[in-house]
């Protein structure tokens, strides 16, 4: 019998809460620690789940000899400080996305996992979903043709708090990063990398981006047309365009969520209905598992080029919206 993998769970916010309760669905998983900067904030969480282990600071769930891996959780300004803090003390890591906040720090980030020969994942959780896996075999059928658009957004409304995650320049907050990496990694997944970007935006009210759209040209003469706000909650759909045929997929496209193929005489040819219970992050805890125990060093579904490439893409909207941020504030 395979032997449970046992999860160290970095910080305990929102996202953490999230993945927790979905891998404690799995009859094979463990949270087996939880380590904070508070170690009262630490045993509230631990309380929550029934979590044996907490830790009051970071390293001492790095060095945990029952931890067999970190999920990093914290905001995203230390997701590069902590994955390789936790990669240089030998523990495999599934750090959430976005994964940094440069292509130098995710450069970073992949070098100490390959110099340390340790398994490294985005918990770019869409990638990992049943929906995703059945529409990336659509696509590589053909059926669809040759892809002439990408179109993906991702709004979310949010109480104008200067304090929020989402508008504190501080935490690396506005549209881009915590929203935009999804339509911009989804673009990736269909077309690739693009030849061009073109990035227009909207501050809000703290300076960071409220709203940016972005075009991605590719060689072929496919385009992708995206668009994040954390101003006004969207559709949050995407679409696939084909000349034999298009995807549609619904309401939250990067959730567990339903999709149709549809061909150019506008009948629907194939499709995708929702039968999933649990919010959805614990398919990247089931992939990252499965590499730990098959010993490969990164996902098929999500490779370290690509989140290299995801990364360079959001450099360059980045550079051209004029996003800068301070130090974070420790």
């Amino acid at each position: 019998m395979t032997e449970p993998m046992k999860w160290g769970i970095l910080s305990t916010g929102g996202i953490a809460d999230q993945f927790t309760r979905d891998v404690l669905r799995l009859p094979d998983h463990r949270i087996a620690a939880v380590g904070s900067r508070d170690l009262a904030r630490a045993n509230e969480f631990a309380d929550r789940f029934a979590i044996k282990k907490r830790h009051g600071n970071y390293q001492d769930l790095f060095n945990d000899p029952d931890v067999d891996a970190i999920y990093v959780a914290t905001h995203h300004p230390l997701h590069a400080r902590d994955t390789i803090a936790a990669l240089e003390a030998g523990k495999p890591v599934l750090c959430e996305k976005p994964f940094a906040m440069s292509y130098a720090e995710t450069k970073a980030m992949v070098d100490t996992a390959r110099k340390k020969n340790l398994l490294l994942m985005e918990a770019m959780w869409a990638r990992y979903l049943p929906h995703m896996i059945r529409i990336r075999e659509i696509i590589a059928s053909g059926v669809l043709g040759e892809i002439v658009s990408v179109r993906a957004d991702h709004g979310q409304w949010f109480r104008l708090d200067p304090e929020f995650r989402l508008f504190k320049p501080e935490l690396g907050g506005g549209a881009l990063f915590d929203l935009g990496v999804y339509p911009i990694s989804f673009a990736h997944m269909v077309l690739g990398s693009p030849e061009k970007i073109t990035a227009r935006s909207t501050k809000a009210f703290t300076g960071v981006d409220g709203q940016t759209s972005i075009i991605m040209e590719y060689k072929s003469g496919a385009h992708a047309i995206l668009n994040a706000t954390n101003l006004a909650a969207t559709p949050n759909r995407a679409l696939i365009i084909g000349r034999d045929a298009r995807i549609e997929i619904d309401r939250t496209y990067y959730a567990p969520t339903t999709f149709r193929v549809i061909n150019h005489k506008d009948e629907i040819i194939d499709g995708w209905d929702k039968k999933y219970v649990g919010h959805g992050l614990r398919e990247e805890a089931i992939e990252f598992a499965r590499c730990l125990r098959a010993g490969e060093k990164e996902s098929p579904m999500m490779p370290l080029d690509e989140t290299l490439a995801v990364m360079a893409s959001i450099d360059e909207v980045k550079k051209q919206i004029g996003l800068e941020f301070p130090e974070f504030i420790k």
